[in-house]
């Protein structure tokens, strides 16, 4: 990859999804005998002790109603069950070579802080933090209640769970923050981890607003793991739940630092406005953590950045289906896709490798598997030659934006000029760049705003992809997959993912 732009500039961050652990030969010999030997003891002691947990949680909520566990458990089973879940987890980390938890800082009442908000959030050990805040309640998946042991710890804790399936779901979570927040007291505190999913602790990613939506004081918690070689880290590619298990129980110790930082009060305007309150807390904690607060997020299963007004994938999967039809042999320029311009025609996989002259049944699924699939498993053919196009790399932007242009725009009843609508827009930028078509279709709406139709010219979408000072960089960058990527290169997406390209920042943030 090319540096877009050759001036020399800051260090470029590291990727926050990946994490690569690197042991030198020594290393190896180390954590060959202790995981032979440390590490199937503490893991089977860990599980016991897990187990053992069960009782006392179901001992706090048994015989009470539905009605009943909307309000915070008091008396005896308090006292009882919250004691003995508090110790037995302090046990269950120890086991696993935590021996240390060192607390810096004062915790804030609940009367001062009705909220916590914990980062960075890199490990599935992170609940660790969970001891010296005395347990406080958390927000996870309802689809965990049906696993065993975590359901019954859930319910203990009285968790406000959110359904991925219920759109309702989030509204009522937000109505439930809300409630707990306010009560003045008399809920425990509610522990977010506002970032939504685990990084590789070099980098804050984007916080989620659910956290300050309720507009009250917070307390940031910053959690720290500082081993010599860090095995504690479940990033999006790196060691898998096992290895990182079974490494960091290879650890003759282990140590985690938490740091309560002073409450923050938000100014009204943070109050009306949970994104902005996010944002400036995320600084505040990146700014006491010495890393970058980045523009990251995950959207559905892939990890995205916000550049400029659009989201883009940090890895677009028209980059691995380059790779799929390498590994075939397959030389994306000399495939005759014929689509026809303008004209939508669904195809199915069957039609698809006959096309594309492809016999291995391994290499069709995973090449069809990068395009959109409609309700019946068919594609938009038109969508094959766009991206045959692009990984070919002969062709020039100009020439691939026009050729984009031609296939996704429609003639108008009533004057010559075709025009690029929302859904054509959102295609393209969701297969050349991996944009989320949720955001695409946000855009098309802005850049036609003013304009006598709601659609695009090629001028005007030439304007937006060559010549746009932000967006065009971003396209020169992502459109060149046949070169190898420079992970310094202050012009690459893993650079736009750390913040050399930033967005520009809303009034008042």
């Amino acid at each position: 990859w090319a540096p877009l732009d050759p001036t020399p500039g800051p260090p470029t961050p590291p990727n926050p999804f990946v994490h690569e652990l690197h042991l030198s030969r020594l290393q190896r010999v180390k954590f060959c005998l202790l995981g032979a030997l440390l590490a199937p003891i503490r893991v089977l002691l860990a599980f016991i002790v897990l187990f053992l947990l069960w009782p006392f949680a179901w001992l706090q909520v048994v015989g009470l109603t539905e009605e009943q566990l909307q309000e915070p458990i008091t008396g005896w089973r308090k006292t009882v069950c919250h004691n003995g879940v508090l110790g037995l987890s302090r046990l269950l980390f120890f086991l696993l070579g935590f021996l240390r938890i060192r607390v810096r800082g004062q915790r804030a009442s609940r009367l001062q802080a009705p909220v916590l908000v914990a980062a960075p959030h890199s490990t599935f050990f992170d609940p660790i933090v969970l001891l010296p805040c005395d347990l406080p309640k958390v927000v996870s998946r309802a689809e965990n209640l049906s696993v065993p042991v975590i359901g019954a710890l859930l319910r203990f804790n009285q968790a406000i769970l959110v359904s991925r399936h219920d759109p309702a779901s989030r509204r009522r979570v937000v109505e439930e923050v809300r409630r707990r927040a306010t009560s003045g007291g008399k809920w425990p505190q509610v522990l977010f981890f506002p970032e939504g999913t685990c990084s590789n602790k070099k980098a804050l990613l984007k916080f989620k607003p659910g956290a300050f939506i309720a507009g009250v004081p917070v307390q940031p918690v910053l959690i720290r793991y500082p081993n010599s070689l860090d095995t504690t880290s479940w990033a999006w590619r790196g060691p898998g739940v096992l290895k990182v298990l079974w490494l960091t129980a290879s650890q003759p110790c282990s140590i985690v630092d938490v740091e309560f930082l002073p409450v923050y009060h938000p100014s009204p305007e943070e109050s009306r406005n949970p994104t902005l309150y996010a944002n400036n807390v995320q600084r505040v904690m990146a700014q006491a953590l010495g890393i970058p607060a980045t523009e990251c997020e995950f959207v559905g299963s892939l990890p995205v950045i916000v550049v400029g007004r659009l989201k883009v994938a940090l890895e677009p999967q028209l980059w691995e289906l380059g790779k799929v039809l390498r590994k075939a042999g397959l030389s994306p320029g000399h495939v005759d896709a014929g689509a026809e311009p303008g004209r939508s025609r669904m195809i199915s996989q069957e039609e698809f490798a006959r096309q594309l002259q492809l016999s291995d049944p391994q290499t069709v699924a995973g090449a069809f598997s990068y395009f959109q699939q409609d309700a019946k498993g068919l594609v938009d053919f038109r969508d094959v030659p766009l991206a045959l196009a692009a990984l070919d790399g002969g062709r020039s932007l100009e020439e691939l934006t026009r050729l984009a242009f031609e296939l996704f725009a429609e003639e108008q009843v009533e004057a010559p000029d075709r025009l690029l609508y929302q859904d054509g827009f959102s295609t393209i930028l969701h297969l050349l760049l991996g944009s989320p078509r949720p955001a695409a279709a946000t855009l098309h709406a802005e850049l036609c705003q003013g304009g006598p139709h709601q659609g695009l010219s090629l001028c005007q979408f030439q304007d937006f992809s060559l010549h746009d000072p932000l967006h065009g960089k971003l396209f020169s960058t992502y459109l060149r997959p046949s070169q190898k990527p420079h992970a310094s290169s202050p012009g690459t997406p893993t650079a736009l993912a750390n913040g050399t390209v930033q967005a520009p920042k809303q009034k008042g943030d």
